[in-house]
């Protein structure tokens, strides 16, 4: 029994060391990048973990003036919420319809949605339907291809939450009188907040950091997010590492932000008892 208890935690031990070796690979760069972020020029040449000799915060005032973050960051703000909020709005309808109407033809229909999450992107067909529809360098545009993009991977995990509500619930509403829309609001929807929640906060990063579209259909600076924003200040200051630092610091805020205020929604399911009987 001594020697069973001594290699459980044996195995206890090597597992935390390993979970925390795995950590590091992780951990390290981020510490690299928030120290960096407040040397000045001439330490950050190094690129070591020693903490500054002297603390300088005005790093982050210099990026957001030179970088003209300010609007680069209601931009991206307004492209992925924008994004997001039609995504949730319209992949959360669709995936209710999928789970509850399980035909052939809505099967299929289901499928060839959630291909969206594997089929690759043909840019040349994009670029020219942007064309057509003059939506090139439009903010609509972009909001648009962000919602094409984010709404296959949001229909799939949403569908996965309707399909654990049990139909009674449905009935019931209808019984007492609920219109179609009325079952959608007032009855699913709020069943589906960790569903939600948590595809909102997978939509809202992955809009935020998206590149390669702001790349090709935003021509005017003036309406550039963050990703295209840190990239022409890398160019400008290649040299400058602590402010490129610090822009990346302040580009990715907003996202760690949102995911630790979303944190506690994000796991779980709501559904669980809510028909006795």
């Amino acid at each position: 029994m001594v020697y069973s208890s001594k290699n459980k935690t044996l195995q206890v031990v090597l597992k935390n060391l390993l979970a925390w070796c795995a950590s590091l690979t992780v951990l390290l760069p981020m510490i690299l990048v928030v120290l960096n972020a407040f040397k000045s020029n001439g330490e950050t040449m190094a690129l070591s973990m020693t903490l500054p000799k002297q603390w300088i915060f005005t790093n982050f005032g210099t990026v957001i003036e030179k970088g003209k973050l300010m609007r680069s960051f209601f931009n991206s703000l307004f492209y992925a919420g924008g994004g997001m909020v039609i995504t949730i709005m319209f992949a959360s309808m669709a995936a209710y319809v999928f789970s509850r109407r399980r035909t052939k033809a809505f099967s299929r229909l289901y499928m060839f949605v959630v291909l969206g999450m594997v089929i690759p992107i043909n840019y040349v067909t994009l670029t020219k339907t942007m064309q057509i529809t003059h939506l090139n360098n439009t903010a609509i545009g972009i909001i648009l291809l962000y919602v094409a993009m984010q709404t296959p991977f949001s229909v799939f995990l949403i569908y996965g939450f309707v399909s654990k509500i049990p139909v009674d619930l449905d009935e019931a509403a209808v019984l007492d009188g609920c219109t179609p829309w009325q079952l959608y609001i007032k009855v699913i929807f709020p069943m589906l907040k960790s569903a939600v929640v948590t595809s909102a906060v997978l939509c809202f990063l992955n809009n935020w950091n998206e590149f390669m579209m702001p790349l090709y259909f935003l021509h005017s600076s003036e309406k550039w997010p963050m990703t295209l924003a840190i990239y022409n200040f890398f160019g400008q200051f290649e040299l400058n590492w602590n402010l490129i630092s610090a822009d990346v610091i302040l580009t990715c805020t907003p996202v760690l932000i949102m995911y630790l205020a979303c944190q506690k929604y994000i796991v779980g399911n709501q559904t669980a008892g809510a028909v006795k009987g």
